[in-house]
């Protein structure tokens, strides 16, 4: 490969590229660049730490087992890292519930939810409904919003202007907004 495979000045397809080779340190360096982004969105999206750290190793053996087929979006593999997580973490709650109505007496299966239960299901119906912006608007969210990237920051790594983060992000918190109207109505 050449470079040291830390060396962040290369490339996530660099990265990946080496790895594909037979380059065993490549990975670690990709997963060493991206956990961290990918362990707070699973943070914010499953019920324990135990849980998001589950869902994090899925997302990068997912991540390992498809490497050769894995999507860059512009030069980075994290918007596709985390595309995988929300789908593992998904998954992880499901079988949580499952699990739970499974285990749950009979007399507390028709219980109200807890004030953090509630809370918890807002977020996810937030970023769930994130997911569904279009590919910019929503990149733009996961790095402002879940990642706190400043607005700088985030044009930076999207190569726009401050102003198109800060129009695209009041963008989708208008829709967000309206979305939560509608529904309460």
């Amino acid at each position: 490969m050449g470079a040291v495979p830390g060396d962040p000045s290369l490339s996530d397809a660099a990265l990946i590229a080496a790895s594909l080779d037979g380059d065993t340190r490549a990975f670690g360096h990709l997963y060493d660049r991206h956990a961290p982004a990918v362990t707070r969105y699973a943070w914010a999206l499953v019920s324990t730490p135990t849980e998001a750290q589950e869902v994090v190793q899925d997302t990068f053996l997912t991540a390992w087992k498809k490497l050769a087929t894995v999507r860059l979006v512009e030069v980075s593999v994290l918007p596709w890292l985390l595309v995988v997580c929300r789908h593992h973490a998904l998954n992880a709650r499901r079988s949580r519930a499952r699990r739970s109505a499974e285990e749950l007496p009979d007399h507390l299966h028709d219980r109200e939810p807890t004030e953090h239960e509630r809370a918890r299901e807002q977020l996810h119906w937030v970023l769930d409904e994130i997911g569904r912006l279009g590919e910019r608007d929503r990149r733009v969210c996961e790095l402002c919003l879940i990642d706190g990237l400043t607005y700088k920051e985030a044009a930076r790594v999207l190569g726009m202007s401050e102003t198109a983060v800060g129009k695209r992000l009041e963008r989708a918190r208008v829709r967000l907004r309206r979305v939560v109207t509608e529904s309460d109505s």
